[in-house]
């Protein structure tokens, strides 16, 4: 970030009455803080420079420059915005008072993105609000203060081109004791007015942070242990994926090295989902997370075909997993040990096993269930420890080295590959979907025989070697499963699963594998469900994750969705058979439209037109995938160019939607259309249609051509 313009200098305001002075030192706060940060800026890169010249090991210097590099960039890659958006003044009453807190009695504290300060050893201007001391902004009620004798919010406005943001006001709450309630400023707006308003700023871009307006059951989702697995149900507009992105955020700041060492991973529905929350971790000061879709992170091999839907919900189901299994320990064979045994040479010796016994012992390690690489190894030592006894009864001790050079000997490896052979995952899913005799072998007792007739590969289709095998999306799941039998993927300390909804069996077998030894935050709506797949519970989806005991919590009331919105939506949701509660929408503005039109092509053009005209924010026309061609040429030829959410380089300010492509993101201003096209373009073309209905946060237009599906 280039240092910032220097503050002009503000007016002289006459210090009329007590509101105006205390925003007056407010501002001077915020230019204080504004030149401390262009300081830490210009010290991060003076030390990259610095430390060049350190001298170190190969290693340590190797080490140092990466962590001044990284500090650096995060200095220089900090979003524009306000420094800080709230404050609390502690209360300074005595100890035992049932009111104060007696560690910070008496203290004020700014709270904002980031801990900024002057020097080191300082105290801070603003303190991060994840630090402890920040918890009780967002926990504090007229019940409760949580020690808080005032806590303050403030309203910031855009400073025009190349100028600092403006403080334009605040608002505080003042705290008595507990159980007294609590009372507003007079010299403040109305309490919440400012967190209202925040909350219901334009989306005008990428998804922005919400650590300005968490709420209390948001804050306490986002402070959860860190080994605590939690299962969020959202319903539209209450803030779900915020919460699991803070709470990422959060994870990072109080556990550095564990997390840094281990790795988060962010995991989310498509790639437009990806890139529209690309800012909201950088903006909390974390930019070492990985963001990935579930099909990047199983993605072993090109996609160059497509199953059927009968066949795609067969690889997807869980039962594949001992079919696999089945089909891969096949080929440990205890029985392809010839009856000659083994024979080792050793300089003037000759060490033998007997068949039996090398038999026996494949046979052993075959029942302990290890990862099919580990059981190849495994074997391989159990054989040269058992030749390691006999030569040391015949000619002394063996050391280490001696038993190492055996595993790895001609004959020893011979061994292996006729009973436990090298596999790779290719080799064995494409044997078991070409073998008709194979996959009837694997499958017997779990799929019946019209199942295991969708999964065979057409003749014609049959490659001639795996290398040359056409996989599908389906395919990586089960490629993924077996390269998790033969050998488990390495960890992550704590993964964020959203729209986990939509997660089939085996998909949540493979994230499952990724972080054996942390926690899931698992986020989602069972009503936005749009899978052949998906499941009808919670607890059948987290029993997939290997967490069935995760903690689970229910938001059902938010301000993203305005009301008239909301009571649409839950028009849709009583028909649609799942057990999530209805959304209670805390706003009371916004606006449905909805036009039955004779030409839906042309009604979208017009609505488009008039929107851009009147500047409504981030617009975003929706409709059926086969309908979206029409539409693309339809808003081109009237100058409206709309952009494709699937284009990481395109952009605009009108957006044309699959809705097949909807689910995360919120404009808005949206323009669905024939609702009914939506709903018959798939199996859960209802749920489908719940996704697209909510995704306006201000105003949503409807254009029909034929009856609706929600009356």
């Amino acid at each position: 970030m280039s240092p910032s313009p220097a503050p002009e200098p503000r007016p002289v305001e006459p210090a009329t009455d007590p509101a105006t002075a205390a925003l007056r030192a407010e501002r001077a706060h915020h230019d204080r803080c504004r030149a401390a940060v262009d300081a830490m800026t210009a010290d991060a890169a003076r030390q990259v420079v610095t430390g060049a010249d350190v001298s170190a090991s190969g290693a340590d210097a190797e080490v140092l420059g990466r962590a001044l590099r990284t500090r650096a960039r995060a200095f220089a890659e900090l979003p524009p915005g306000p420094l800080f958006f709230g404050r609390v003044d502690f209360a300074a009453g005595p100890p035992g008072d049932g009111r104060s807190d007696p560690d910070h009695a008496g203290q004020r504290y700014h709270i904002g993105r980031m801990r900024i300060t002057e020097e080191p050893t300082a105290p801070p201007l603003v303190v991060d609000w994840r630090a402890p001391v920040a918890r009780a902004f967002y926990q504090a009620a007229p019940h409760d203060p949580h020690g808080l004798a005032v806590r303050r919010r403030f309203g910031w406005a855009p400073g025009g081109e190349g100028a600092a943001e403006d403080l334009t006001g605040y608002e505080d709450e003042t705290f008595d004791a507990p159980g007294d309630g609590a009372r507003p400023d007079p010299g403040a707006p109305a309490p919440d007015g400012l967190l209202a308003a925040e909350i219901r700023r334009p989306r005008t871009g990428p998804m922005r942070d919400i650590a300005a307006t968490i709420q209390p059951d948001q804050d306490d989702l986002v402070r959860a242990d860190l080994t605590e697995s939690l299962c969020v149900q959202g319903a539209p507009g209450t803030g779900k994926t915020a919460v699991g992105l803070h709470r990422a955020a959060y994870l990072l700041y109080t556990h550095p090295r564990r997390l840094h060492r281990s790795g988060l991973l962010v995991l989310g529905p498509g790639p437009a989902f990806l890139r529209y929350i690309a800012r909201v971790l950088p903006s909390l000061g974390e930019d070492g997370v990985r963001r990935s879709t579930v099909a990047e992170l199983l993605a072993r091999q090109p996609v160059r075909a497509h199953d059927a839907p009968d066949a795609a919900r067969v690889k997807h189901d869980p039962r594949m997993a001992e079919v696999l299994r089945r089909a891969l320990y096949a080929r440990v064979r205890p029985g392809a040990v010839t009856d000659a045994g083994l024979t080792v040479p050793d300089g003037a010796h000759r060490w033998r096993l007997p068949a039996a016994d090398l038999r026996e012992l494949v046979a052993a390690v075959r029942a302990e269930r290890p990862p099919y690489a580990t059981g190849r190894a495994r074997v391989a030592a159990r054989v040269a420890a058992r030749l390691r006894e006999g030569a040391e009864r015949g000619a002394g001790p063996r050391g280490e080295g001696w038993l190492r050079r055996t595993e790895r000997s001609r004959p020893v490896t011979a061994l292996l590959d006729a009973v436990w052979p090298r596999v790779t995952p290719e080799e064995v899913l494409a044997e078991l979907l070409a073998d008709s005799a194979a996959l009837d072998r694997a499958a017997e007792g779990l799929l019946d025989p019209a199942e295991r007739a969708v999964l065979r590969w057409d003749p014609a289709r049959t490659p001639r070697s795996c290398r040359s095998a056409r996989w599908t999306t389906a395919d990586l799941v089960l490629l993924d499963e077996l390269a998790g039998l033969i050998a488990p993927p390495d960890g992550y300390g704590h993964i964020v699963v959203d729209e986990a909804q939509d997660l089939s069996p085996m998909e949540c077998r493979a994230i499952a594998r990724r972080v054996p030894h942390g926690a899931l935050t698992v986020l989602g709506d069972l009503a936005q469900a749009t899978t052949p797949w998906a499941p009808r519970s919670w607890s059948e989806l987290l029993g997939h994750l290997g967490r069935p005991g995760a903690r689970r919590a229910a938001l059902s009331a938010g301000f993203r969705l305005p009301a008239p919105v909301a009571e649409l939506a839950n028009r849709l949701l009583a028909g649609l058979d799942v057990e999530v509660p209805l959304i209670r929408s805390l706003r009371h503005d916004g606006e449905v439209t909805i036009r039955q039109v004779t030409d839906t092509v042309a009604a979208a053009v017009s609505a488009a037109q008039a929107a851009r005209a009147a500047d409504t924010g981030s617009l975003a026309v929706i409709a059926a995938d086969a309908e979206v061609p029409r539409l693309r040429a339809a808003l081109t030829a009237a100058g409206l160019d709309p952009r494709d959410p699937t284009d990481p380089g395109a952009d605009g300010p009108l957006t044309l939607l699959p809705a097949t492509v909807a689910k995360g993101l919120e404009f808005d201003h949206v323009v669905l259309v024939e609702p009914a096209a939506v709903q018959e373009a798939e199996p859960r073309g209802a749920h489908r249609l719940y996704v697209v209905l909510t995704r306006a946060v201000t105003r949503l237009e409807i254009l029909h051509r034929r009856p609706l599906p929600f009356g």
